[in-house]
C-alpha cells in the first residue's frame, strides 16, 4: 500500500491530529510520502493565476509556470497513492488555510475531475482517504463541523470513493483520553479494512 500523508497543523509539537495521523501511519506499516503543508508552504496563487490554472485551454504564462508545476506535482503525489491521510485540525470552525491552498492546487478540471452531462466525474486514481480531524473545543461530526464534511466532499468530487473519519473533539481538555479513544478508532478502522 502506498500512502500520501498530508499534514496541515501549524503546531509541530502537541498537535492531536498529527499524533493520530502518526499512529495511523505506523499501524499501516506502508510506504509513505509525507507532505507537511506547514513546513513546506505552497506557492501563493493570485486570482488571475487561479483562473488561468483552472482553464481547460490552459497555456500557462511565465508567472504561472511555478504554480502550475507545483499543482501538477501535488496531483502526481495523490495519483501515486492508494490511500491519502489528511490531518486537519479545526481552526475557527474550518480547515487550516494551508490545507485549503492544497485543495485549490489539486482540484483541476481535466486532471482530477471533469464535467459530464450528469455532473462531475472524479479522475484521481487514489481510492481511499482517511480524514483526521481535531478541535480544541468545538464538537466534530455535527452541524458546526466545517472541516470533515468539506474534505469528504472534495475527496468524493475528485473520485476518492472511500472516505473515513477519525475525530478528536475537545483536545484542550483531556488530550490523553482523546488520544486513547483515537487509537481505538484507528485499530477498529484497520480491523475493518482487514476483513
Amino acid at each position: 500500500m502506498r500512502v500520501l500523508h498530508i499534514r496541515s497543523s501549524a503546531r509541530s509539537e502537541g498537535s492531536i491530529s498529527r499524533q493520530i495521523g502518526n499512529y495511523l501511519v505506523a499501524a499501516l506499516g506502508a510506504t509513505v510520502q509525507l507532505r507537511d503543508l506547514a513546513e513546506q508552504p505552497l506557492l501563493a496563487i493570485s486570482a488571475e493565476d487561479l483562473i488561468d490554472l483552472h482553464a481547460s485551454n490552459r497555456q500557462p504564462r511565465a508567472s504561472l509556470q511555478a504554480q502550475f508545476a507545483q499543482s501538477q506535482q501535488l496531483i502526481d503525489e495523490l495519483n501515486s497513492a492508494d490511500t491519502v491521510i489528511i490531518e486537519a485540525p479545526m481552526y475557527n470552525f474550518g480547515p487550516p488555510a494551508v490545507l485549503k491552498q492544497w485543495v485549490d492546487a489539486i482540484c483541476r478540471a481535466g486532471e482530477t475531475f471533469r464535467y459530464s452531462e450528469s455532473g462531475p466525474v472524479g479522475l484521481v486514481s487514489c481510492r481511499r482517504a482517511v480524514v483526521v480531524t481535531s478541535s480544541g473545543g468545538a464538537p466534530l461530526g455535527g452541524e458546526g463541523d466545517f472541516v470533515g464534511p468539506y474534505l469528504e466532499r472534495i475527496c468524493r468530487f475528485i473520485g476518492i470513493d472511500e472516505v473515513y473519519h477519525l475525530r478528536a473533539s475537545g483536545s484542550k481538555g483531556a488530550p490523553e483520553q482523546l488520544l486513547a479513544t483515537a487509537t481505538e478508532q484507528v485499530d477498529a478502522l484497520l480491523a475493518d479494512w482487514a476483513v
